[in-house]
């Protein structure tokens, strides 16, 4: 299971989850992903069952991306124990997980199976989730496909080229007219 090899400091503050995330909301490297609708932890073992579910629904074809890691330790106090005596000692490993996040990506498999495994992973997961596409998160964000980001530059050429000889017609007409009456002499 996912664990980070060594850290600084091994208790930590639970810490805040206000607001949505800023890094990790985009499909990076696969076609279709999972993306985060609320807030929570999730923890290491959450994260393999999800992750073993996606690889024996796509039959082990394509490849899978786990875009998160539990880097947070969570501590807890064994059973009837009384208060105080300090803090309780590391048991688990979550990733903190905020609205927008992405989960896991895939690639290499089309629509219904990638909605299939994904489907079956999120049912693993403690926040609430959706499937999203490349597509439907460029059109979301606004992005002009790839194709229309190298022909958008030649029109704008074309335009400037044509609008041109006409900024330049205008200097040479108001050059043309006659000059207005002298300035008056004292």
């Amino acid at each position: 299971m996912l664990s980070p090899k060594r850290v600084k400091h091994r208790k930590m503050q639970k810490g805040r989850m206000t607001g949505a995330a800023h890094t990790g909301n985009t499909l990076t490297f696969g076609e279709f992903g999972l993306q985060a609708l609320t807030c929570g932890f999730i923890t290491n073992r959450q994260i393999e069952a999800a992750r073993i579910a996606i690889s024996r629904e796509t039959k082990r074809g394509g490849q899978m991306w786990i875009k998160i890691f539990p880097d947070k330790s969570l501590s807890k106090k064994p059973a009837e124990v009384r208060m105080g005596k300090g803090k309780g000692s590391p048991e688990e490993w979550v990733a903190v997980i905020k609205p927008g996040r992405i989960l896991f990506e895939i690639g290499g498999v089309d629509k219904a199976t990638a909605d299939a495994a994904l489907r079956l992973a999120k049912y693993k997961l403690p926040v609430r989730t959706k499937i999203v596409s490349k597509a439907e998160l460029d059109a979301a964000s606004g992005v002009i496909s790839k194709s229309a980001h190298t022909t958008a530059p030649k029109a704008v050429k074309e335009e400037a080229k044509v609008e041109a000889p006409k900024a330049a017609a205008k200097p040479a007409a108001a050059a043309a007219k006659p000059a207005a009456k002298p300035a008056a002499k004292k």
